[in-house]
């Protein structure tokens, strides 16, 4: 039943051949269509940009804070040794009293 409704709803055109003004028409949407698309494709991209230099940004950050970090732990290690050697070097002194 929906095939023969279908059927009786389509129009039949006796016209062969797209008419110049019809064809400027569509063709005149179609760049309309498409000029709207750059549009948002330049936004986009403007957006891409952004994030990227961001994320840039982010990633120096986290390299400079790695190389903070290392270089705390180094001298963090190097002062816990010097404690220790301390302690002992009392110890020593304390027992020979």
């Amino acid at each position: 039943m929906k095939l023969n409704n279908m059927k009786k709803g389509i129009k039949k055109t006796t016209a062969k051949y797209v008419t110049m003004s019809a064809f400027e028409k569509a063709m005149s949407s179609i760049a309309k269509s498409f000029s709207r698309m750059e549009e948002r494709f330049t936004q986009h991209d403007k957006a891409f940009e952004l994030l990227f230099k961001q994320m840039q940004v982010y990633t120096e950050e986290a390299r400079e804070h790695r190389q903070t970090m290392s270089s705390l732990i180094h001298t963090d290690v190097k002062q816990e040794r010097d404690v220790e050697d301390l302690k002992i070097r009392v110890e020593k002194l304390e027992s020979k009293i």
